[in-house]
């Protein structure tokens, strides 16, 4: 019997609801959430994505502002934009565009963003918190995770967890909140010799390995919930680009209790849970400061 197919659209349309109804409340008492974003270079991939930031922001009354800096910007230029950014108190969030050109330094761009302003939560400040368990804001894609998990009712303590990928702001966040809910976690990735072997002892197996269909049924437990955080474009074999996850999802809906499926899964939820963030950091700007440097 087919597992559970959770529904990522659904779980994002009831973030954007409530996220709407914190910034009107926000409004109400004088305090607009306006989230702006920089982009380096103007690809018509980068434009496109923009556009649809705006149109999100927009959704849920988010004031949204783009500041596009040419290819050739150096380092220093986007680090004084940044700047710019955290000093400006009509700003209260910031998101960096990514990828950078290659002659950038991402990290240490994002070192430069005000954690307080940080809505993806990738500032090393948000980043290392998160090790106590006390970010400011952290990294989406995780805090997505950890939503659908409450949404589903699944309940990390005392399971086995096998994250599949290290990514800074996918694999390890997440392995982290699942040790602060008391899950007995197990961190894998591509290169792990003998994969299934771990993957299979998982009642809880997360995969953001960004490695197309790694992740079949020989890799999973009966029964186990499958949360597949990949986003992966392979050409179909007809000339046709087409997005997969890091699991064959077709295979493993027939052993899981409950999986995501890609897209319509993780992915919305992410975008909603930025648009999440972004009223938290507009929030968390009225309380007293936290020492972050």
């Amino acid at each position: 019997m087919s597992g559970v197919i959770i529904d990522g659209q659904a779980v994002a349309a009831s973030l954007r609801e409530q996220t709407r109804a914190v910034v009107a409340q926000m409004r109400s008492d004088g305090r607009d959430v306006h989230l702006s974003a920089v982009m380096v270079g103007d690809p018509a991939s980068g434009t496109i994505y923009a556009r649809s930031q705006e149109a999100r922001c927009r959704e849920v009354g988010i004031a949204y502002t783009l500041h596009a800096l040419p290819e050739a910007a150096t380092e220093d230029e986007i680090v004084a934009t940044i700047g710019r950014l955290n000093t400006d108190p009509r700003v209260t969030g910031i998101l960096l565009n990514l990828p950078l050109p290659p002659h950038i330094d991402t990290p240490a761009v994002h070192y430069h963003i005000d954690p307080y302003k940080d809505v993806e939560g990738v500032n090393p400040a948000n980043i290392g918190l998160l090790f106590y368990d006390a970010p400011i804001i952290a990294p989406c894609t995780a805090l997505a995770v950890m939503e659908i998990l409450r949404r589903i009712h699944c309940t990390p303590r005392g399971m086995n967890a096998v994250v599949v990928g290290l990514g800074a702001i996918a694999g390890r966040p997440i392995s982290l909140f699942l040790q602060h809910e008391l899950a007995t976690v197990t961190a894998c990735h591509k290169e792990t010799r003998n994969l299934a072997e771990h993957t299979r002892l998982a009642d809880l197996l997360i995969v953001a390995a960004g490695e197309p269909r790694l992740i079949g049924a020989e890799h999973v437990k009966p029964g186990a919930v499958v949360i597949d955080v990949g986003i992966n474009r392979i050409d179909d074999g007809r000339g046709n680009q087409t997005i997969v996850g890091d699991v064959r999802f077709e295979e493993v809906k027939e052993i899981a209790s409950a999986i995501t499926p890609v897209p319509g899964g993780v992915g919305p939820v992410t975008v909603a849970t930025l648009l999440r963030s972004a009223a938290d950091a507009a929030r968390n700007q009225l309380r007293p400061r936290r020492l972050t440097t």
